[in-house]
């Protein structure tokens, strides 16, 4: 079954074009949840005005002084990256059964989605957008750690974006020792499921010359990156 292409949420700020999946495989990730649960923190306005005094913190804390617009482009930032968990869930599913890791793959998301369902988690749910930081931060680190041992282990990208920059932003937003405790999470989950050993196995002489390509498993070229830019305001990006 093929899929068609359409735009996700961070499309129109990284021109990225993304991957819309059929039907079937909607059903077997179920994300409805998780998007419920973005959906109503996203449209809460109290909760997008505690995002942007938490943005000035952040910028403070950055040794800046940000200015509204550079705000509203930092809640724009972390609205994105939230709602783009429940689609790279699907891409790993896809991505996991093109080579064979579904298994370990299905473990990694489970653990993934009882966590956004753990109201009383690192960060509780019930402060709203900010309620969701450390559930999306948790997930998309997470799918990217799988991601880089895939890519050092076969030399090709399994997921056609590198969320890496993006996961550093949000780290920077969260802040310790919140971002300490949730790597934990996020090392103990990839060990538990035995998806590191699993992914080892791929690097074979045999395989290294079937992934020598470096492009994706999408045959989409090299992974591309979320845009960070807008957030020099906020003095989030990389050093």
């Amino acid at each position: 079954m093929e899929a068609k292409l359409f735009s996700t949420p961070f499309a129109a700020t990284t021109g990225i074009v993304r991957i819309c999946f059929p039907l079937a495989l909607r059903k077997l990730v179920d994300t409805a949840q998780i998007e419920s649960m973005i959906a109503n923190a996203c449209d809460d306005a109290h909760s997008h005005q505690e995002l942007l005094e938490l943005l000035a913190v952040v910028a403070d804390r950055q040794g800046v002084s940000a200015q509204e617009h550079d705000l509203e482009q930092g809640a724009r930032f972390v609205l994105g990256y939230i709602r783009q968990v429940p689609y790279m869930m699907k891409v790993a599913w896809t991505a996991a059964k093109n080579v064979g890791l579904e298994a370990e793959m299905k473990q990694i998301l489970e653990m993934a989605e009882s966590y956004w369902v753990e109201g009383d988690d690192i960060i509780p749910d019930d402060l709203g957008i900010i309620g969701l930081l450390d559930d999306a931060y948790c997930s998309l680190t997470l799918l990217q750690g799988v991601s880089d041992h895939y890519q050092l282990q076969t030399g090709k990208y399994l997921f056609p974006d590198n969320l890496s920059s993006a996961n550093r932003a949000m780290r920077k937003i969260i802040g310790e020792p919140y971002g300490t405790d949730l790597d934990r999470i996020v090392i103990t989950t990839m060990q538990e499921t035995g998806l590191l050993e699993v992914i080892k196995s791929f690097a074979s002489e045999e395989k290294k010359i079937l992934f020598s390509s470096k492009s994706t498993i999408w045959n989409h070229g090299p992974a591309g990156s979320m845009e960070i830019k807008d957030l020099a305001g906020l003095g989030l990006l990389d050093d």
